[in-house]
């Protein structure tokens, strides 16, 4: 365990994360990647696991760094933090131009890549990064349908339902609905894809990763059989997690570096890598669902952890990865396999210990 503080505090709050990893198997025995309610045919993976490190993780302060501890340096899956990332990718893509309007539907300037149908003409990029897009169709051999039903432990009761995760249900009209899912984000990946015209994974590392100093040690990988052709070249389509396999791979050393960009509202130094108007829509609660904002999760009311503040920004992902951004404070932390149910604990005694070290 590697640390950059010896304030006893710190360093139990770290002994307590190790302490308790999450019960995952290290060695991918127990096929990650398939959702424990995922039914036949949609419970096979279709993308490539890897073995996993212990608990590992990051504290930057003040934009410095604080500590870390556990093999922070090694590149592990991150499951759905990679949906943020995507929402940075979205972010670049406005800033360039490639997207004049996020509440401008889909089809208008990507006729034929899935969004032609009588049902989805009307889905917007604003839908699509909120999670309400309702997107009816098959992306990367998984049909919407594997989604329907799904819902998240914090999720209000009254919009539960007895039915299983992937029976199929009506739709409803994109933007009025909200709910979590992996099959509809990867059309946004998709989608975008057909925009930069370029592998996603080349953009976010030279207008993201590089700038900001982090390590070349990362892979962002398709499913087996997600290429697409673009203007004569072949070129994957990236899914946007690690749900059926594939995903990002990434330190919890890069991963604190990207959410203190996001802290840092897109500036780096000098330069301007994405603009603070994109991070602050990516950070706006959405109608629907206020916990949630572009791809973003949000503490709005304390719906996500009651004992943090209400400004706390995450990406989250399975596998208890977590990135923390907490402005209150000006820090940024990320741990990896912890056991979610103890994340919110670990986080209040980090940020206490903090929090006193200053006083």
């Amino acid at each position: 365990m590697t640390f950059f503080s010896t304030d006893d505090a710190l360093a139990d709050s770290v002994s307590f994360a190790v302490s308790n990893e999450i019960e995952w198997t290290r060695d991918n025995s127990s096929p990650w990647g398939i959702h424990g309610e995922d039914i036949p045919p949609w419970n096979r993976l279709r993308g490539p696991v890897f073995p996993r490190g212990g608990v590992s993780g990051a504290v930057l302060l003040n934009g410095e760094k604080l500590m870390s501890w556990g093999d922070f340096e090694r590149p592990d899956l991150t499951f759905s933090v990679a949906k943020t990332y995507l929402s940075l990718l979205c972010g670049l893509a406005v800033d360039d131009g490639l997207i004049q309007d996020i509440n401008e539907c889909v089809e208008i300037s990507l006729p034929g890549v899935g969004f032609d149908s009588s049902h989805n003409k009307s889905i917007t990029w604003r839908h699509l990064l909120e999670q309400t897009s309702e997107w009816e169709g098959v992306c990367c051999g998984i049909p919407d349908q594997a989604d329907h039903y799904r819902y998240l432990s914090f999720q209000d009761s009254r919009y539960r339902s007895n039915f299983k995760k992937g029976t199929k249900r009506p739709l409803n009209e994109p933007g009025t609905y909200w709910e979590y899912n992996d099959v509809r984000i990867n059309q946004l990946s998709l989608a975008l894809l057909h925009l930069f015209r370029q592998p996603l994974d080349e953009v976010f590392e030279k207008r993201i990763l590089k700038p900001i100093g982090c390590s070349c040690d990362w892979a962002w990988t398709p499913y087996d059989d997600a290429y697409i052709n673009i203007d004569g070249i072949t070129m994957q389509t990236l899914p946007g997690g690690s749900h059926w396999g594939g995903g990002v791979q990434i330190s919890s050393q890069d991963q604190v570096l990207i959410g203190q960009l996001m802290l840092q509202k897109g500036r780096w130094g000098k330069d301007i890598l994405i603009s603070s108007d994109w991070i602050d829509m990516m950070l706006a609660p959405s109608l629907l669902a206020p916990f949630y904002g572009f791809l973003t999760w949000l503490n709005t009311d304390g719906i996500l952890f009651p004992r943090l503040p209400e400004s706390s920004i995450f990406a989250i992902g399975a596998g208890g990865s977590y990135t923390w951004i907490d402005p209150e404070i000006n820090a940024v932390t990320s741990v990896r396999w912890i056991n979610p149910s103890c994340a919110e604990t670990f986080m209040v005694h980090l940020r206490k210990a903090i929090v006193n070290r200053a006083t």
